[in-house]
């Protein structure tokens, strides 16, 4: 008898120590997956609340774009104030943008003001002409401002790419959401701070309770994940397929590689290793990998003319990206996210970039 409950005993800590093991993977991995981050759902705070704080105050702001540090001042005042933090490189962000830009354009009126706090990633990110170039890309109208210390983004106490915080028309913070998706609900709060803005102050709106109409994208359940090319970006994750590895600020010859992983990229010629990037340091070069998701987009930097293929062959009608010119080219200009693989349905293969340009930089690869 005494035996029987020492072996249940063990077994019972044998699978105790299992699940805590396993609990602490996931854990590990899904604070590795938030960094740039998809669908969430929010956390909404009555005024009652315990937790609900005020809203700190912007800090270590390096450029106004859309306003001036005055002129926000002002508009802050007795306004609902949506906080974006978001980079312009960053897919997740980006995904994000025409819900925000709407909302903008139908309740700034109403009292909403939305201040989009730039919060760079990348070294190429602080340069303000780079980010004037996306609020016209994207048609953003209301207030950014430059974080490029990241000063606000610790002031926030954030850790995430987007994220979205609402503070009540008395600078409350009321909402925050990570990631994309939750647009209905996010909307339905700015919707109920208004009404209680209106209250307060003794104002009568007719406010239009129809939501914002826009398709949401669709991620695939199983995707490869975002694949950093810095090494000081990748630490923790296994990325790099090449047997020459990482190997800091040296310029590496890397050979053709004679296996493909599921999940690895594999760049070909010489390359050299900066902490967040990698530059090609001759005219020729090229990157393989082996992935699966539905949309492919790559960050890069610095002009290159790059030939794509699927599985040896170019890229078709059916997968081909936003990105791809006519010719079946990408032309690397501006530094940032362009869109190489864009397919209806999640597709896995290997993907073959045929890169000229010397001085090309590649920062990661993202998926959805």
């Amino acid at each position: 008898m005494n035996s029987e409950i020492k072996n249940i005993s063990i077994f019972g800590g044998i699978i105790i120590s299992a699940v805590v093991f396993l609990g602490i993977i996931f854990v590990g991995l899904d604070d590795l997956s938030l960094q740039n981050q998809g669908s969430t759902t929010g956390v909404f705070l009555n005024i009652n609340d315990s937790g609900v704080k005020k809203a700190p105050e912007l800090v270590g702001i390096e450029h106004y774009l859309n306003t001036t540090p005055e002129k926000l001042e002002q508009e802050m005042d007795n306004k609902v104030v949506l906080y974006d933090i978001w980079t312009y490189s960053c897919i997740n962000c980006i995904r994000t943008l025409p819900f925000i830009t709407s909302w903008d354009e139908k309740y700034s009126d109403e009292g909403l003001l939305i201040i989009g706090i730039h919060s760079p990633e990348f070294e190429f990110e602080k340069d303000p002409s780079n980010v004037q170039d996306a609020i016209e890309k994207y048609e953003i109208d209301y207030p950014i401002v430059m974080d490029n210390k990241m000063e606000t983004w610790k002031a926030f106490e954030n850790n995430y790419w987007p994220r979205k915080y609402i503070a009540d028309h008395e600078g409350n913070l009321r909402y925050d959401h990570i990631g994309e998706g939750a647009y209905e609900e996010t909307e339905k709060i700015i919707q109920q701070l208004l009404d209680e803005r209106a209250q307060s102050m003794g104002i009568k709106t007719v406010s239009n309770k129809e939501l914002v109409n826009i398709e949401e994208f669709e991620h695939t359940p199983f995707r490869t994940p975002e694949l950093y090319f810095g090494h000081k970006f990748a630490q923790n994750r296994n990325n790099l397929g090449s047997n020459e590895g990482f190997q800091p600020e040296k310029i590496v010859t890397y050979a053709e590689p004679k296996k493909i992983e599921l999940n690895k990229f594999y760049p070909v010629g010489d390359w050299k290793n900066y902490s967040d990037s990698m530059e090609l340091t001759e005219s020729n070069g090229s990157i393989k990998m082996y992935f699966e998701a539905k949309e492919v987009n790559i960050v890069t930097n610095s002009y290159a003319e790059i030939e794509i293929f699927l599985d040896g062959i170019p890229l078709n009608e059916k997968n081909t990206g936003k990105d791809i010119s006519l010719n079946g080219k990408l032309i690397v200009s501006d530094p940032g996210m362009y869109n190489i693989i864009d397919s209806e349905n999640s597709i896995s293969g290997i993907l073959q970039m045929d890169i000229q340009g010397k001085g090309f930089q590649a920062f990661t690869f993202t998926f959805g």
